[in-house]
């Protein structure tokens, strides 16, 4: 249902080289060339009618058709001849070599061939690298979709109920507008779908749209905003302009952010004058669109807080509808949805599967099943078992395996003991994660060994003693190197990391230290992971700093020296587990006693932490 405009050059090219030829054709249909002396003999027999003489050619009409032809062409050769002509009684005439048609030909020819090798080389590389052609620039590119087309329905979508029921009354509204206007109540203009990306927030629209069957405008903010100023604003009116024609529909615009980011205080400096012109053409569609009309737009962002305010204010995105990672419920229901499109084992569960993805998301989960099907393909099975989907958890978490890394026996030996030290220290701990399995074969991630630790249930709360007791976990593995080899090795950079931000989080975040109550850092959202950076000035003063400083400097000493006393205490079994690690490579509870905890009222952190402790 894309409309098209503009002529086509392609075929105003063809077209004139066709008129071109043809007028060469009449042209030459009727003439004769003759050479000087025949013509010299012609003219003395006075064969000849008239003539027009050019700078270099002679052209004439005979009296008597020659061989059927009447006209007749031939080179000049003395520029005196006219006056042998004049003296024969034949009458001359002047002339120029170029007629209109050639004229025109001779100047629009390299321009059409030009014009013509662009539009059929060049416009498809032009439209993939995102330049898009002249004639369309103010277009919209905006995919309608039918129902049809679009094939999704909400029992498609899984892990989103609260979400789902929230859109069902987009639906409602599309199907029975008279409905909602019976008591004066009228339908949000719009509604802003916010959440971690791979949650499914444009799986969700696309079931609206499937749901209500009207048509569907998918476009991402990033393709209003191009080089040419003016553009985006051009094609945001196009894109409503195609939207009210084809109305009751939705619109949905993608990864907002790249098109509603928040407005900069030195206007159109910095080369963001062409955004805010696009942004502020929206605002203005928003506000002279009438919602009772049955168009609803619908967009989706993972970064709601970089969104203009103005964006945000009611009348225009009335609503935000959260999308977050799904529970273990919600977990088990995707697992469902995509288990249908494989072969599993009798005996898998997507419960237990849905145990050991804690924090994943839709798209992490859709995943997850594709990458176990490819691992039971690749032992020739008949079906996917749960050990595959276990490996499928271990690639996805800590990375591929690296056999051909060969580590000198030393290396070994250090790691087997560094990963041995986690696993003890989390079994002996009471509000640990209990330890799934114990590894060190080197993986892609860089690590040369790692400790899975797997939760029992989601959460959302954490308490103190459970934050020490996993930074005693964390720094068990270089305790373990301390107290076997008497001295540390680089391998726990990473422990370090994790630990120091959990003690930061004590002391900034959580108010669990000597330093006060008082937030010191907000938390950061969470949805894009912890890799961004905090650019916010500090607004406390060097004293409390120091004061922060010393206070995780306490609490990362604490955990370290309580993991160095747990471990001498059971140097035997960090001793026996190594040796058996050595020998196996990789080991479970299952395989050494030690591991196992006996108790079962073990609890997982919440779901904005790391699904696993890969260590």
């Amino acid at each position: 249902m894309e409309r098209k405009h503009g002529f086509n050059l392609g075929y105003f090219f063809v077209a004139m080289v066709l008129v071109g030829l043809f007028q060469l054709w009449l042209a030459s249909r009727d003439i004769i060339e003759v050479g000087y002396s025949d013509l010299m003999r012609m003219v003395a027999d006075g064969k000849v009618q008239s003539v027009t003489l050019t700078e270099t050619k002679i052209q004439g009409v005979f009296k008597q058709p020659q061989n059927g032809k009447t006209l007749f062409i031939s080179n000049r050769v003395d520029p005196a001849i006219a006056g042998t002509f004049e003296r024969a009684g034949v009458q001359v005439v002047g002339g120029t070599d170029s007629n209109w048609v050639t004229t025109i030909l001779s100047w629009m020819l390299p321009t059409l061939l030009f014009l013509g090798v662009w539009v059929f080389l060049f416009r498809g590389f032009a439209e993939r690298q995102g330049m898009g052609g002249l004639i369309n620039i103010g277009k919209s590119r905006a995919k309608v979709y039918l129902e049809r087309k679009t094939g999704v329905t909400f029992d498609d979508v899984a892990g989103a109920d609260e979400a789902k029921a929230e859109l069902q009354e987009i639906v409602s509204f599309l199907k029975e507008k008279d409905k909602y206007g019976r008591l004066g109540a009228r339908i949000p203009k719009g509604i802003l779908l916010v959440g971690p990306p791979g949650t499914g927030k444009t799986l969700l629209a696309r079931a609206v749209a499937g749901e209500a069957n009207v048509p569907f405008f998918s476009i991402s903010g990033s393709e209003f905003v191009e080089m040419f100023v003016g553009v985006g604003a051009a094609r945001v009116r196009d894109l409503f302009e195609q939207a009210r024609e084809a109305a009751p529909c939705i619109i949905f615009i993608d990864e907002l952010d790249a098109l509603g980011r928040a407005r900069s205080p030195l206007g159109g400096f910095g080369g963001s004058d062409e955004k805010e012109q696009t942004l502020n053409q929206l605002l203005s569609e928003l506000d002279g669109f009438d919602p009772r009309v049955g168009i609803v737009l619908l967009a989706a962002t993972n970064r709601p807080e970089i969104l203009d305010a103005a964006l945000l204010r009611a009348g225009r995105f009335d609503r935000q509808v959260v999308i977050d990672r799904p529970d273990r419920k919600g977990r088990a229901a995707i697992l469902a949805v995509h288990a249908k499109k494989v072969t599993m084992a009798p005996d898998v569960k997507v419960d237990d599967i849905a145990g050991l993805t804690p924090g994943f998301t839709g798209a992490d989960l859709a995943n997850l099943v594709n990458e176990a099907a490819i691992f039971a393909t690749r032992r020739n099975g008949t079906t996917v078992n749960m050990d595959d989907f276990t490996q499928a958890v271990e690639r996805i978490v800590a990375g591929s395996e690296r056999r051909s890394r060969l580590l000198n026996p030393r290396e070994r030996e250090r790691v087997a003991y560094h990963e041995m030290g986690h696993a003890l220290a989390a079994a002996a701990l009471t509000r640990t994660d209990p330890v799934q399995k114990v590894s060190i074969i080197p993986r892609s991630i860089g690590a040369l060994g790692y400790t899975l630790q797997r939760p029992t249930e989601d959460r959302f709360l954490i308490t103190l003693g459970e934050l020490k007791e996993r930074m005693i976990a964390l720094l068990a593995g270089r305790a373990a190197e301390a107290v076997i080899f008497g001295e540390v090795s680089t391998g726990a950079a990473d422990d370090l990391a994790k630990a120091t931000d959990v003690a930061r989080g004590c002391v900034t975040r959580f108010g669990m230290s000597p330093v006060g109550q008082a937030v010191l850092e907000p938390q950061r959202l969470q949805w894009l992971g912890d890799g961004q950076p905090d650019l916010r000035q500090k607004d406390y003063s060097e004293a409390t700093a120091r004061e922060v400083d010393i206070a995780i400097r306490a609490m990362l000493d604490e955990a370290y020296e309580q993991a160095k006393a747990l471990l001498t205490a059971r140097t035997a079994d960090l001793h026996a587990g190594a040796k058996l690690l050595l020998k196996h490579e990789t080991i479970t509870p299952a395989d050494f006693e030690p591991l196992r905890r006996v108790s079962s009222g073990n609890v997982a952190l919440g779901a904005e932490d790391l699904p696993f402790a890969a260590q």
